[in-house]
């Protein structure tokens, strides 16, 4: 059973949403995604979205570009959390932001960064580790492994210098 259901308004979308099922298959976590409009298929993403907790879905992702109404339209037809993922197209995604951010009082729809899927399936991530005790040791693990990443970087800087750094990354 799906515990993430990632939807996108069009498949122009994929190579932005493909970010947040890859996050998801790397902790293992089943999620199933589709291609649904707020606006060439109202009635079809509505009962979509109101199935969805009987096969197991427990957070929504919704990536949007242009009006980006789709994950405003998916809130107002379920109580689980949904993420809103701007994606960039006209107005460099500003205006997807915008649209995902205003929603109105009552029916809130959390958002990531511009075209950043892959923080929006980490987020519902964290929001299925509350109540899921081995996820969360994973996504702890996951974040420990960033640090050592970093702080690796950070020596190899310090040791190259900047400049033999940038041409050792480019190779």
């Amino acid at each position: 059973m799906p515990k993430v259901a990632i939807i996108m308004g069009s498949d122009s979308d994929l190579p932005v949403m493909k970010a947040a099922a890859e996050i998801l298959e790397k902790f293992s976590v089943s999620f199933e995604m589709k291609i649904l409009s707020a606006h060439r298929t109202p009635k079809e993403t509505a009962a979509y979205v109101e199935k969805a907790p009987g096969r197991g879905v427990e957070v929504f992702i919704a990536g949007a570009g242009g009006a980006a109404h789709l994950p405003g339209v998916i809130a107002a037809y379920t109580i689980l959390p949904v993420i809103g993922v701007p994606v960039k197209g006209s107005l460099e995604g500003l205006d997807a932001l915008l649209s995902i951010v205003q929603m109105p009082p009552g029916i809130p729809v959390a958002s990531v960064g511009i075209n950043n899927a892959k923080n929006a399936a980490l987020l519902a991530l964290e929001i299925m580790a509350v109540k899921d005790k081995e996820l969360s040791r994973r996504l702890a693990a996951y974040r420990k492994e960033m640090r050592k990443e970093v702080l690796a970087k950070s020596g190899k800087v310090s040791g190259l210098g900047w400049k033999k750094y940038l041409e050792a990354v480019k190779k």
